[in-house]
Parts: structure tokens; sequence; C-alpha cells
């Protein structure tokens, strides 16, 4: 349904370490760098998520967050530590969500600017 994703933020150099960080723990990866933007994908020059900087960014408020697919528990466990680490404040530790569903197993962060982002595997654990 999306083909991407935009959000503004107020230090371009903060929030790529964010999200080199957090997302490089899913298998995504810088695939385009500018200037006043960083692209996270899977291939070069297709970004999904697209981080461009202004100055008056502003986070949307309650309500809203972006959930992304992981592809094992392990790597949302990296995905919160990873974004922990490079500057993220805990918004719930991973972990099963019993009120999701008997498998959803999840971690959640919030990034430098105030975007809600979580990692999530909703399978049996092989």
């Amino acid at each position: 349904m999306l083909h991407h994703l935009s959000l503004g933020v107020r230090d371009l150099q903060a929030a790529g370490a964010f999200y080199d960080g957090a997302l490089g723990a899913l298998g995504y990866r810088r695939v385009f760098d500018g200037e006043a933007s960083i692209g996270y994908g899977l291939v070069d020059g297709q970004d999904i998520l697209l981080l461009n900087l202004c100055v008056d960014a502003a986070a949307p408020g309650d309500g809203f967050h972006l959930a992304f697919a992981a592809a094992s528990r392990a790597s949302v466990d990296a995905f919160h530590r990873n974004g922990l680490a490079a500057g993220g404040r805990d918004n719930g530790a991973p972990g099963l969500r019993p009120d999701y569903g008997d498998a959803y197993y999840a971690a959640f962060l919030v990034d430098p600017d105030g975007h809600r982002v979580e990692a999530v595997i909703n399978r049996v654990a092989a």
C-alpha cells in the first residue's frame, strides 16, 4: 500500500545515528544519503523510510507510531538495545504483548525527535 514514508527531523546526524542502529538490527540500511535527507531500505536508491532535515519538525501526537517488521525476537531485542545506545528513549522493553496476540513480541522506542517507533514479530518462535 505505501511506497515510502517521510519523517521531518531537526538533527539529521542524530536521527541518522538512531535509525542506523535501530533499523540496522532489522536488516535495513542507508540506501540514500543526501545533504538534507537520509533514506533507509533494502535496495540502493529505493528508500522506504526517508528522514528529511526540517528545523521546525515536530513528531505527531499520541496515537501515531511506526511499526517495523522484524524477522526474529532477537532482532526486536537488538532494535531496542541499538536504539537506546544511539539516543532513543525506552517506550516499552522487548517482550510478549498478550493483549495484541499470543505471539506478538515487540519493543517500543522514541527517536531523538519524538517519533514513536516499534519493532514487532507476530508469529510463534521456532
